[in-house]
């Protein structure tokens, strides 16, 4: 499904040159529950951006469905972003003054559902993340577990191939974190996506199927998780 080779990118920072990722190369495949880990500063992020079709690398060929997407211009990313792809972010990016079904229902909105399709797409949507008795609350008026699982929810109400998700337990406590976990693995068991978690966080990580390591813009491992942490653990660092 995702196919990476030789991924550069550089930005211009006054006089210097950053080299965000250096020579990246990896593949994905269709229905892969996986992590790319690194610290601060690692490239992950940049990573995660082009995975998403947010960015182009600078060099190197990423391809999402045999698609070459540096070929494509922004109109065709955000059709492929809108089609494809799911995003979940450590802030949760809702709407303040929007109710749980309104802020789901936003990207459907831009793809064209009628007013009933949208509003029934996103009650089922809630449903699935655990929270169909809060659809007319306000974020003000949910826990940061439920408005990350409103998050989710918006993300997963276009039914996209690929989860998204960057540093998604960042903002919760860690009894929530390991609740949203938990979600991202049910939803993934359920519907067979392909679900991208970037993260510094090893726990997090460990609960996916395989790990992508990064450094300094280069990928320095690349492992089968041969002892995933299954839903319901509680979190335990080791």
């Amino acid at each position: 499904m995702i196919r990476a080779q030789d991924l550069t990118k550089v930005y211009q920072m006054g006089d210097n040159e950053v080299r965000a990722l250096d020579g990246a190369s990896f593949t994905i495949n269709k229905g892969e529950m996986i992590a790319i880990m690194g610290p601060s500063g690692s490239g992950k992020s940049t990573l995660m951006s082009i995975i998403g079709c947010l960015d182009v690398p600078s060099s190197g060929k990423y391809s999402l469905d045999d698609v070459s997407v540096e070929t494509l211009d922004e109109s065709k990313l955000a059709e492929v972003r809108g089609r494809k792809i799911g995003f979940v972010f450590q802030q949760f990016n809702l709407l303040a003054r929007t109710s749980a079904l309104e802020n789901v229902m936003l990207p459907l909105t831009y793809a064209g559902y009628s007013g009933r399709e949208r509003e029934d797409r996103a009650r089922k949507a809630l449903e699935r993340v655990g929270l169909g008795d809060r659809t007319h609350h306000a974020p003000n008026e949910l826990s940061g577990g439920q408005q990350q699982r409103v998050a989710i929810a918006r993300a997963i109400v276009n039914e996209p191939n690929i989860l998204l998700a960057d540093e998604p337990t960042g903002a919760l406590d860690s009894k929530t974190g390991v609740e949203i976990m938990d979600l991202f693995q049910r939803l993934h068991q359920e519907n067979g996506q392909t679900v991208i978690l970037v993260t510094h966080d090893s726990y997090v990580a460990r609960h996916t199927e395989r790990i992508i390591k990064i450094s300094d813009g280069k990928i320095v491992s690349d492992e089968v998780n041969l002892d995933p942490i299954k839903a319901g653990t509680p979190r335990v660092e080791r």
